[in-house]
């Protein structure tokens, strides 16, 4: 593992639901929008799915976490939200999924990209990571390399564009720790503002948060971290 930073002029995130990006990734969001650079947030599910609740219909569900992500994308200072809107559950690594993705990459000329690493399934014995994750991290994964830098891939879709950096999170294999030391309060802002998944127990959630920060960053000697599975591409 090894302590990293970058600058980058333009982020591109790219993650399965409304929250996502924000409990992954949210402390170097937030910190390089501070720092300047334009941040994109890509959401590709409406999150119509996410709850245990019965009686709420889907179109609520997603309206509620629709603006809940308004919210905290602002808290973060992303610089713009692109909601894809597809039904929870029923995403695939599509060509149409890919050739949106490469038209935000390529749009946007990204200079680092986030997303779930798709090769994390299960978890602890306790968890197995959800399709929506794995599928969005293979979609991820095929339009950045090659397709985005690849002129023939998608051509309406925008001039080609080389992504430098790719970042995953959630992954059994991260060799890369961002220090989120001066965003922490940010991110658990962000996450806190997606009540309808967290609940209530605001302080716990906090702690939570603070602590896997913690965690991620003590192999690097930093008190609050994230990290990542890197790929920094060759040219």
């Amino acid at each position: 593992m090894r302590l990293a930073s970058y600058r980058p002029a333009s982020v591109v995130a790219v993650y399965a639901h409304p929250d996502d990006a924000d409990v992954a990734a949210g402390g170097c969001l937030a910190q390089w929008a501070a720092s300047g650079s334009e941040v994109h947030l890509v959401v590709v599910c409406d999150g119509a799915k996410g709850t245990r609740i019965n009686q709420i219909v889907e179109g609520d569900i997603a309206a509620i976490r629709s603006a809940e992500l308004t919210q905290a994308a602002a808290l973060l200072g992303v610089s713009k939200v692109h909601e894809l809107g597809f039904p929870d559950g029923e995403i695939s690594n599509s060509e149409d999924l890919r050739e949106i993705l490469v038209s935000i990459i390529r749009a946007a000329k990204a200079e680092v990209v986030l997303g779930p690493d798709p090769t994390a399934t299960f978890f602890g014995g306790v968890y197995v990571n959800h399709r929506d994750h794995r599928e969005t991290g293979w979609a991820l994964l095929d339009s950045v390399a090659p397709a985005a830098a690849m002129p023939l891939y998608f051509p309406s879709a925008g001039e080609a564009h080389p992504v430098a950096t790719l970042l995953l999170t959630g992954t059994h294999e991260p060799d890369v720790a961002i220090d989120i030391g001066s965003a922490i309060e940010s991110k658990i802002a962000a996450v806190l503002a997606h009540r309808s998944q967290v609940g209530e127990d605001a302080e716990g959630i906090a702690q939570m948060v603070r602590s896997r920060a913690a965690q991620a960053g003590r192999p690097v000697g930093v008190a609050f971290a994230e990290s990542f599975r890197c790929v920094e591409f060759a040219f």
